[in-house]
């Protein structure tokens, strides 16, 4: 009921503001459980996508969203219990993963559509980067549940870093075709075979979004960006130290000519 409510109203709004546009929605079942294997561009992937389907979709987020304190945080858990998110807790990497896992497998094995980013966070440059090869994989070799890779188009130029107030335009969200891995089934302790279906996950996700393909963690080039942003800050700080220190020997090399 709840998730029906924000649907219609936070769905509702957000089509009638930003028009998304859809290709392939008839690959997506009308019933029965699927796994739908999305790039991240942004935020607001986690609500254009479920807005154009009409069945639920359930993604995951991070616990801290359900248990902040005081009417706030009450108010964002009820918010995203809403819109289907449900709660893992990331304070430990393998806990997290493995709780990530098991609720995927929850979800598809009730009969539901499992939403997830097999980049694990979202591209800090609107490329596409290599998928880490552990929920998607084993939800999808556990379940037997067909993966939909979709493509999310735009999202990220909507509302830019920094930026309060989105952009009003259309973003586009392409679905692909079903892709069958039942042929992996009781593999999934396999590293090579993990692998090798989130690659090919990946490698339709690219083809459907146009982005170009990184293959590096989208965690490591977070890092390393954020290392290069450091650096340049520090150069830049010793370059204006070196400019005042500059200025401070010609203003007293002036001062010297002038009592001379």
């Amino acid at each position: 009921m709840i998730y029906g409510a924000m649907k219609f109203s936070l769905g509702g709004s957000l089509k009638l503001a930003f028009r998304p546009w859809v290709e392939g929605l008839e690959n997506i079942p009308a019933e029965g459980p699927a796994i739908l294997a999305s790039n991240h561009l942004s935020f607001s992937d986690s609500f254009f996508l479920p807005a154009v389907l009409d069945r639920k979709v359930t993604f995951i987020a991070k616990a801290e969203y359900f248990t902040s304190p005081g009417v706030k945080g009450k108010l964002t858990a009820a918010f995203f219990k809403g819109v289907g998110q449900l709660p893992v807790d990331r304070s430990g990497a393998r806990g997290a993963a493995e709780a990530a896992i098991q609720a995927g497998i929850k979800v598809v094995e009730d009969g539901g559509l499992f939403g997830i980013y097999p980049e694990g966070t979202r591209s800090p440059d609107g490329r596409l980067y290599r998928g880490k090869p552990g929920a998607l994989a084993r939800v999808a070799l556990a379940t037997g549940a067909p993966v939909i890779p979709v493509a999310m188009i735009d999202t990220e130029k909507i509302q830019p870093p920094g930026k309060i107030v989105p952009k009003l335009m259309r973003p586009g969200i392409r679905i692909g075709k079903p892709l069958d891995f039942r042929r992996y089934q009781g593999l999934e302790g396999d590293r090579f075979i993990l692998r090798s279906v989130t690659d090919e996950v990946m490698y339709e996700i690219m083809k459907l979004s146009g982005q170009e393909y990184v293959d590096i963690y989208a965690t490591v080039a977070k890092r390393q960006l954020a290392e290069q942003k450091a650096e340049q800050k520090a150069e830049l700080k010793a370059e204006q130290k070196a400019e005042q220190k500059k200025d401070a020997v010609e203003s007293d090399a002036a001062e010297g000519d002038r009592r001379d």
